[in-house]
């Protein structure tokens, strides 16, 4: 049996849909320097689990590394996560800010709160890559994601546009991947839960309470009118993504 275990259905789901779509989009090749970038929410924790397992599968040598931006709403948040580094033998860059508070100040006084962090820390992420001679930053986007933010960029700007799986920074010298693009939530949640990950809870207090989560909700109540128009909508818009990329590749 391979060292991890024998895979729940939910866990076989992840590690199968990250590798479809790492194959199909070429999305790293041999030598290339990971850095995932981990929240701490159930995403990007799988995300990483899952990268581990699919590092001992691929013929060739890739890295890996833990990048953490703690945005400083709860210090000590980031404990369970050093901790599981460490004893998953996983480098790992783990640092305290105070972004959150900063967006929620008045520093920040014409974008949303959201928005102001989600920059600071994108930004920092790609200094860490820049610092560590990485050649990906692996986000933890998932197909929820996908198409939340698709119909955002429609309904709010008029754009269609989706997430990229695999999309090159700074004249290709950086790679930002989107591993789980393809997977769904429910499969992510569950895997989290059987492979037993310390999750750790959102203490920002925009939670729940942005355009995003207002967006989702909307579509909760439009695919519950008309059975069956959700796993339309994702597998639609999964192939339209996937397309993209692949002729970008």
């Amino acid at each position: 049996m391979a060292k991890w275990g024998k895979l729940s259905f939910a866990q076989k789901k992840c590690v199968s849909t990250v590798g479809m779509l790492m194959q199909k989009t070429e999305m790293i090749k041999d030598g290339d320097r990971i850095g995932i970038a981990v929240s701490g929410g159930v995403d990007s924790f799988v995300m990483i689990r899952t990268m581990l397992i699919r590092q001992a599968i691929i013929p060739f040598n890739i890295e890996l590394m833990v990048l953490h931006v703690n945005p400083g709403f709860k210090p000590e948040n980031h404990k369970p996560l050093s901790d599981w580094c460490r004893e998953n033998g996983v480098a790992s860059h783990i640092e305290l800010t105070d972004y959150g508070p900063r967006a929620h100040g008045p520093e920040n006084k014409k974008k949303s709160a959201c928005f102001y962090c989600s920059r600071l820390r994108r930004k920092r992420l790609f200094e860490l890559c820049d610092q560590y001679n990485l050649t990906h930053l692996a986000l933890g986007h998932t197909a929820d994601d996908l198409v939340t933010t698709f119909h955002m960029n429609m309904i709010q700007s008029g754009r269609i546009q989706g997430l990229s799986a695999n999309e090159p920074f700074f004249q290709g010298k950086l790679n930002v991947i989107r591993p789980t693009l393809m997977l769904e939530k429910k499969y992510i949640k569950a895997a989290a839960r059987q492979w037993g990950l310390p999750i750790w809870d959102n203490k920002c207090p925009s939670n729940d309470n942005t355009k995003r989560s207002e967006i989702n909700d909307w579509l909760e109540q439009e695919w519950r009118k008309m059975p069956g128009s959700r796993n339309n909508t994702f597998n639609a818009l999964r192939r339209w993504q996937l397309d993209l990329n692949m002729k970008t590749t």
